[in-house]
């Protein structure tokens, strides 16, 4: 198959000096806005009922989620800094030794290395080339268009939805190391203005569709049951599997049906049709021959974590599986020792998410999130059944910008919205708790930091920060709308 070249526009280089004065600018106004916003929250007076010390954490987080934005350094350094900053000024702990261990928490995280897995999962189907047999083989079946293959995704994620209790594993693990090699047959690489050819379409597909997925199944995402065990303990109602399907399904099956059209729309790959793309997937299937041996021990692996994470969940976590399964390919030689510690995509982000964990774990522990949650309360109070439904969900959804794990945002506000949402009367109380449970996967789109594939799909070099950002606040507005306008009369229409 013959690709286009992508021509670089012939541009004037400017004068060094030149060049390096605007590399100064851009580093200061990168550098100014964050400490900028930060200083400004620190030096307004702490609201009523808020401890200064918690305030001026808040200060430090807002920073340095605004730094995330305008990357002074990279990512992963800047939440070090954040980490290292809030330790050292004992915004969290006041004793220096529970500030320490508070600010390697994150390293602790299961989620953390279930992330850090699923990349060298990508290495072993790099290096096996099993990784390009099965890009090429989906090449060749729906590969003709590029929203053939963003449909492809979505479906693949659906199929496997109802049984990975873990969309870390399920998009991460699973899809993102297949998907990870299709670009480049298209000439569309990482870090590269050719990222936006198919590469930035196909990795933004895959993670919106796993958002959409893991808020329809009960069994799609691990907070969706801590979810129905706190609706259980706290207003003594239950969420059966089927109540859930059922709530959930118009919406879910609409916004899986839309999301790729709409984001081949609005965030457009530049190649749309590649008609000689299956014939030429064919041939290359053809040149690279059998099925290896390492192609095979990888196979047998990836199917025994799948194994692991879709029915062994009573006996192992889903993370300890991840890392035996990597363990296994060292062992069995699918990859080397040298590989893994090699892969600095996979360190760079392991640091970066362990460290947005403790930063956003941290406002929970300065109790801010839990002074936010109570002062929405008389807000809500004195309005209408529907008005009230809006807001509080609403606030809901939009809190998880200040999350990094949506296990950490059940924990800190489930139960407080729950028990401010079933004072007001006029929607019963199974209602309220589907209600604020289904927007559980879907928020994950809101930011790089959201949900466990998110940090994945966001150092796949493919998507450009702003970017990110701009479709997580695009997308997260059309998944709440979309979610309000069919759920709220959905559920009084079933009754539930």
């Amino acid at each position: 198959m013959s690709h286009t070249r992508v021509e670089t526009p012939v541009t004037a280089t400017p004068p060094a000096p030149a060049a390096r004065a605007q590399n100064r600018r851009r580093a200061f106004i990168a550098w100014a806005i964050p400490i900028a916003v930060g200083v400004a929250i620190a030096l307004t007076p702490a609201p009523s009922g808020l401890p200064l010390n918690t305030w001026h954490y808040f200060a430090l987080f807002a920073g340095v989620m605004v730094g995330i934005v305008t990357e002074p350094i990279p990512a992963a350094a800047l939440g070090l800094v954040g980490v290292v900053v809030a330790a050292a000024l004992g915004l969290v702990h006041t004793s220096t030794s529970q500030s320490a261990l508070w600010a390697l928490s994150g390293f602790a995280n299961g989620t953390v290395w279930l992330i850090f897995a699923a990349y060298i999962f990508s290495l072993g189907y790099s290096k096996t080339g099993l990784g390009k047999r099965i890009a090429l083989m989906l090449i060749r079946a729906m590969g003709r268009r590029t929203l053939g293959l963003g449909y492809a995704i979505a479906l693949a994620d659906l199929a496997l939805s109802p049984f990975m209790p873990s969309n870390t594993a399920r998009s991460g693990g699973t899809l993102y190391p297949i998907l990870s090699n299709i670009p480049e047959l298209y000439g569309s690489l990482p870090n590269h203005p050719s990222a936006r050819k198919i590469g930035a379409y196909l990795m933004y597909t895959a993670l919106a569709a796993t958002c959409v997925t893991s808020s329809m199944f009960l069994t799609a995402l691990a907070p969706n049951v801590l979810a129905a065990d706190l609706a259980l303990r706290t207003i003594h109602v239950t969420l059966s599997w089927t109540d859930w399907f059922r709530g959930f399904a118009p919406s879910g099956f609409l916004l899986v049906a839309i999301v790729p059209f709409l984001l081949y729309k609005v965030y457009p790959p530049e190649t749309r049709e590649s008609p000689e793309a299956p014939r030429w997937a064919a041939e290359e299937l053809r040149k690279i021959g059998a099925v290896t041996r390492k192609e095979l021990t990888l196979l047998a692996l990836v199917v025994l974590a799948l194994i692991l994470w879709i029915g062994g969940a009573k006996y192992i976590d889903a993370t300890m599986a991840a890392v035996l399964v990597v363990t296994l390919m060292v062992i069995l030689r699918v990859v080397s020792w040298n590989d893994i510690l090699g892969n600095a995509q996979a360190w760079n982000v392991l640091v970066w998410f362990a460290t947005l964990v403790t930063l956003a774990g941290g406002l929970a522990e300065t109790k801010f999130v839990d002074w936010l949650a109570k002062s929405l309360a008389p807000i809500l109070s004195h309005r209408g059944a529907i008005a009230a439904a809006v807001l509080l969900i609403g606030a809901f959804f939009v809190l998880h910008y200040l999350f990094a794990s949506i296990t950490a945002h059940v924990s800190a506000l489930f139960q407080v919205f729950l028990a401010v949402a079933i004072t007001i009367p006029g929607i019963s109380a199974l209602s309220w708790a589907l209600l604020l449970s289904y927007p559980l996967g879907l928020m994950g789109i809101l930011t790089p930091y959201g949900t466990g594939p998110s940090p994945i799909y966001y150092g796949s070099g493919y998507i450009r920060s702003r970017d990110f950002w701009t479709l997580g606040f695009l997308l997260g507005l059309l998944f709440f709308v979309v979610y309000v306008l069919i759920e709220l009369p959905w559920l009084k229409f079933l009754q539930i």
